[in-house]
């Protein structure tokens, strides 16, 4: 947050959903909004701040119409009020997922995933967006360029890559995604898990979700191999092996690039270029392992 930009805790006290005084406690991990825990006469809500944010693709309308298909559906928890730059939700008490976490749970988080790509567009009311993350990428290559971002040089790269990725791909089923399947999104309350934080919903493959399951938790062969079989109820072909490896490598560029955009553009206290490092290095591997299986 700038020295001149307003306190989002007197905003969110100025909220008219409260009647009486209300207890605040800022909620940490986020990269992408500001998230607050708010309590108001022992009832307790999430209240997430920030508005859109062009050059991630991160626009509420879309956040806001996903967010209440995916609480009809009973796969995250219900809307409480919406009104721009805010989202307030009922809190959920349970646990937040680690990696650890999703691997060990890895068949309930993928069965509410495949939940969110069959039920939610029976939910959905207006305008949302598509995700393509090969638009992705190559907008946050032209941005990146146009700040003079000190990673430029390695974009021609980068980018050479990703035509790869994009060609392997080939044509794809559609379905409405989460788009950002981090460890972190998955909550269990001790009976049952919930899918949170819709920023990058939209329409696309489901194997970008797949991908980003798998690279986000670091899933090793054996449970990719499971996944997959899971997902589309047969045992996995070498083309799907294939186009899978390749959005596993494009969930992590990017998500590289991402972080390199945020480096220049955020104002959240957090080190991207710790993160674009990171995320460098785990690319390089996973789009590696995907060249070796183009080769077979």
């Amino acid at each position: 947050m700038t020295a001149d930009a307003p306190d989002p805790q007197l905003l969110i006290r100025a909220l008219p959903m409260w009647s009486g005084p209300v207890e605040i406690e800022p909620l940490s991990g986020g990269i992408t909004n500001m998230n607050f825990l708010v309590s108001e006469r022992g009832r307790r809500v999430v209240v997430r701040y920030g508005g859109d944010i062009p050059h991630h693709g991160v626009m509420r309308f879309n956040e806001l119409a996903a967010s209440k298909a995916a609480a009809a559906a009973g796969i995250s928890p219900q809307l409480v009020y919406a009104a721009p730059p805010f989202l307030v939700m009922d809190y959920i008490p349970g646990r937040t997922f680690e990696a650890e976490d999703v691997r060990k749970n890895l068949h309930r988080c993928l069965a509410l995933v495949k939940r969110a790509h069959r039920e939610m567009p029976n939910h959905l009311r207006g305008p949302t967006l598509c995700f393509n993350v090969f638009h992705v990428i190559r907008d946050y290559a032209h941005l990146l360029r146009d700040e003079g971002a000190h990673w430029t040089p390695m974009l021609p790269q980068l980018l050479a890559g990703a035509q790869k990725l994009e060609r392997a791909l080939g044509p794809i089923e559609l379905v409405f995604g989460h788009n950002d399947l981090l460890a972190a999104n998955f909550i269990d309350d001790g009976e049952r898990l919930w899918l949170i934080d819709w920023d990058y919903a939209g329409w696309g493959t489901p194997l970008f979700d797949l991908g980003g399951l798998s690279s986000n938790n670091a899933l090793v062969a054996q449970e990719n191999e499971a996944m997959l079989a899971d997902y589309f109820d047969l045992p996995p072909t070498d083309a799907t092996r294939r186009r899978f490896q390749a959005m596993v490598a494009a969930s992590l560029l990017r998500e590289t690039l991402w972080s390199m955009v945020s480096e220049i553009k955020s104002t959240i206290d957090f080190d991207y270029e710790s993160y674009t490092r990171e995320n460098l290095r785990r690319f390089e591997p996973a789009f590696n392992a995907f060249e070796e299986l183009e080769k077979t």
